[in-house]
């Protein structure tokens, strides 16, 4: 995608870290250059009416599961999977997105099988992605054998998040019901009578499970690579993670374990599809939206949809939780703090030119005009009142085939 060297983008309710104003947006180089006018400003981007907005950071997206496995046993290739789930991450504002990869000790869908044969399918598709993908390794805590190779991992620099998932318990609970055992059947292949043996057999390691986290945990420190504690249950044990330098609590279980969380600093992520059905999906679980308005929620994750982060950080604001600026930290400023990546998640001069052109109409969800990475054109919506580089339009086919695809 060739890319506009010099241009600004006029006329837009522009979120600057000291706030929402309208101002001009001027890009050099992929880079931020500064805000305000100034001559010889190159090409414009004519954004009236239009929200700008820095792209969002999604720390922890899973939904990418279901186009490599769309219905039970039926795969489709690594390479179609990551090109599909791409063009849904940049059409969705996504700019920069960690792909939770879960590293279990079951078969299938989780299997070491699948997240090899993934890492290498995001290695080899990386320069042909828009959206920056990175690799969040959820890491099954009972899955004991794989502790070895994970270390070569981080030291290496081949995990760009390590995540401690503990599902080992919740797996034996469901499969003593026949309804809530069929999701984990379908993703493993197995037979109700070997999966029960199996899980079984990795429980009964218990006592290795936490000097195996301390291990790994030390590495990540050693790496600088961030890490999470899934599903903390109690203050207790997110006390623990914060111990072994585990910074991030993702979807505490109860109120008191995000405050907790809060207090020690720690970033808390929740899910941006609880924030959009207006609740979670599992029963008993906490509001994002009412962590929010309390100051116990600093990040919002795609989870298991990606389109939910857009409208959540709007519905936020609507809803008098919170304003938008702070709704939109929750995608953009915070994930970024919170996963080391200094270069992004504001528009301030020298980050990245990571910029979405928003549209939200009374009445509808918000929705993405142009979403540029890097400076470069990610993507464009067809039939939007935005006119791209509207003067001194370059002589770039990519920049004309936007200005065609976005202007009325």
């Amino acid at each position: 995608m060739a890319n506009a060297d010099r241009f600004s983008i006029c006329g837009g309710n522009v979120l600057l870290p000291q706030g929402l104003c309208q101002t001009e947006l001027c890009v050099e180089d992929s880079l931020i250059s500064h805000t305000g006018s100034a001559p010889g400003r190159g090409h414009v981007i004519d954004a009236t009416g239009l929200y700008v907005l820095p792209g969002i950071i999604d720390l922890h997206g899973d939904a990418f599961e279901r186009q490599i496995m769309p219905r039970p046993g039926v795969h489709f290739d690594l390479q179609l999977a990551l090109a599909d789930t791409d063009r849904q991450l940049v059409s969705n504002g996504i700019s920069t997105a960690y792909h939770g990869v879960t590293y279990s000790w079951e078969p299938g869908l989780r299997s070491r099988d699948t997240l090899l044969r993934m890492m290498d399918a995001m290695a080899n598709a990386a320069r042909y992605l828009a959206c920056d993908t990175r690799l969040h390794l959820r890491h099954e805590t009972y899955n004991l054998d794989a502790e070895a190779e994970i270390l070569d991992w981080l030291a290496a620099g081949k995990i760009d998040l390590l995540a401690f998932n503990d599902h080992t318990p919740d797996i034996l609970r469901k499969l003593t019901n026949p309804k809530d055992s069929m999701t984990v059947l379908q993703r493993c292949g197995l037979e109700l009578g070997a999966l029960r043996e199996l899980a079984e057999r990795v429980s009964a390691r218990a006592a290795e499970v936490a000097p195996s986290i301390a291990r790994l945990a030390a590495a990540a420190v050693a790496a600088g690579i961030p890490q999470a504690s899934h599903d903390d249950p109690s203050p207790e044990t997110r006390q623990w993670y914060q111990a072994i330098g585990c910074g991030i609590s993702e979807f505490p279980k109860t109120r008191e374990t995000a405050v907790l969380a809060r207090k020690l600093g720690n970033h808390v992520v929740f899910g941006a599809p609880n924030v959009v059905r207006g609740g979670s999906h599992q029963p008993n679980n906490v509001s994002a939206a009412a962590m929010a308005h309390d100051g116990l929620c600093t990040v919002l994750t795609s989870d298991y949809y990606y389109p939910a982060m857009l409208p959540a950080a709007f519905r936020l604001s609507d809803d008098g939780v919170c304003t938008l600026p702070e709704a939109w930290a929750m995608v953009s400023s915070n994930p970024a703090e919170a996963a080391g990546l200094h270069d992004r998640g504001t528009l301030a001069p020298g980050k990245r030119a990571d910029v979405l052109l928003v549209q939200a109409p009374a009445g509808r969800a918000p929705s993405v005009v142009a979403h540029l990475i890097g400076g470069r054109v990610a993507y464009a919506a067809s039939g939007s009142r935005a006119s791209l580089f509207s003067t001194n339009r370059p002589e770039s086919a990519d920049v004309e085939a936007v200005q065609a695809a976005v202007v009325a």
